[in-house]
């Protein structure tokens, strides 16, 4: 049996074992099987793989996407220029850690809006928001991120300053949001952006996939802005894992 499963804390919002079960099911892999490991901590993950010795391949979730990378035997070279992990292949007794969110955001906002790009806010700094931002530096689309701590480096502002200086909104039309803010069961929280500045001309594209219209993608819709969920970005970057599975 090839075993196959996503590590993170809490996974009640994950899609992967039931997309990957389906997968199985539609191209006949009867030797293969998606479990969820919900581990409360990474140092948790050595006693896993003991205990799940068949395991050949792992997807990394919030919040061990940076966390994960010191109990790997190596990096991608890709992986290792973004700093985030998000999927493990398991061979031999080596772990090495790759980034498909960067295939699946990419792939997918060239999907949505074809060509160049408008400047780019990105909403957190986590292991999401490092692939999100690689992704735009290899679009050529210029970006700040927004983060709720002050940060000493020039493209990280605060959703203070966002606030304090509108013009940053007028300027930024895209919104992409890598925060864990408006998922199930939260799904009322969304990040808090001056939404008196948003517009028709703006997008906002949300990485969460449950619920399938967050309550940031409801608000930008009301101004008559373009939105877009993370579904797509899922089954993308959910492929490209399993080619390097295998």
């Amino acid at each position: 049996m090839r075993r196959f499963g996503l590590i993170g804390f809490p996974l009640t919002h994950s899609f992967s074992k039931k997309y990957f079960t389906e997968k199985f099911e539609r191209e006949n892999l009867a030797n293969c099987r998606y479990d969820l490991f919900e581990i409360s901590d990474i140092r948790d993950l050595p006693a896993l793989l003991e205990r799940e010795n068949e395991l050949v391949g792992l997807n990394v979730t919030i919040p061990y996407k940076l966390q994960v990378i010191p109990y790997l035997n190596e990096l991608d070279p890709a992986c290792s220029a973004i700093g985030a992990v998000n999927c493990i292949r398991i061979e031999n007794g080596k772990l090495t850690g790759y980034n498909t969110d960067y295939v699946g955001f990419r792939n997918s906002l060239d999907n949505w809006i074809p060509g160049s790009k408008p400047k780019a806010l990105i909403l957190g700094t986590g292991g999401a928001a490092k692939a999100v931002m690689q992704a735009l530096v290899d679009l050529k689309t210029p970006f700040l991120q927004v983060s709720r701590n002050q940060s000493d480096l020039e493209h990280i502002i605060t959703y203070e300053e966002l606030a304090d200086n509108l013009r940053i909104l007028d300027s930024h039309r895209l919104l992409i949001n890598t925060t864990p803010l408006g998922m199930y069961p939260h799904t009322e929280e969304m990040p808090p952006l001056p939404m008196e500045r948003i517009g028709e001309d703006h997008y906002a594209y949300d990485l969460i996939y449950n619920p399938e219209n967050t309550a940031l993608m409801k608000a930008v819709a009301s101004k008559g802005g373009k939105v877009k969920n993370g579904m797509e970005m899922l089954h993308l970057q959910a492929e490209a894992a399993w080619d390097i599975w295998n």
